[in-house]
């Protein structure tokens, strides 16, 4: 699909997915071609300047995403993907902050459940669900159903002050334990 000039790849995972970022780079011709999971989104050929920066977004949120080319010595070039405005690195640091993942099977299918701890929003699989909260005596509860599965996305005060709020999943009351 890309031949030889494809130079760099990126996992970039969101709330709702983890998208393969794709760039071919050709050198002599000056073509330039981003795949977002296989879909072309940017294509330029016969390109001048060799070195510079190409935008785009990824997923539904419309994340901005930015790889930028700069020549390292002669006909060498560095390709870095910055996410948010942030180094692909910075941005997956900030994100194991503000959100946590889960990765289960049920009924024979995987999911991917994302918490994002500032909304308290939960996605499953890219797609936002529809949770109800409550309050209950040690924290709070975010309920939502995966098919026939009642999950319960729990939130409790660890008792310290560095880690905080501690979150764990549970599937008809059984604890999923988080990915890393």
């Amino acid at each position: 699909m890309l031949g030889g000039d494809l130079v760099a790849v990126w996992e970039v995972a969101l709330s709702d997915g983890v998208f393969r970022v794709e760039f071919a780079h050709g050198t002599t011709t000056g073509k330039r071609i981003v795949y977002v999971n296989g879909q072309e989104v940017i294509r330029k050929d016969w390109m001048f300047k060799l070195v510079g920066k190409e935008t785009f977004t990824v997923g539904s949120a419309d994340t901005k995403a930015t790889i930028v080319i700069e020549a390292v010595t002669g006909f060498a070039y560095e390709y870095t993907l910055e996410v948010d405005g942030r180094s692909l690195q910075k941005f997956i640091d900030n994100r194991a902050h503000t959100t946590k993942t889960w990765l289960l099977k049920v009924g024979g299918e995987d999911y991917r459940v994302v918490l994002e701890k500032d909304t308290m929003d939960v996605w499953c699989n890219g797609q936002k669900m529809e949770t109800m909260g409550e309050f209950v005596e040690d924290g709070t509860e975010t309920l939502f159903t995966l098919g026939e599965h009642e999950c319960c996305i729990k939130a409790t005060s660890s008792g310290k002050k560095k880690s905080g709020i501690v979150h764990f999943l549970l599937l008809d009351g059984e604890k999923i334990p988080a990915s890393t």
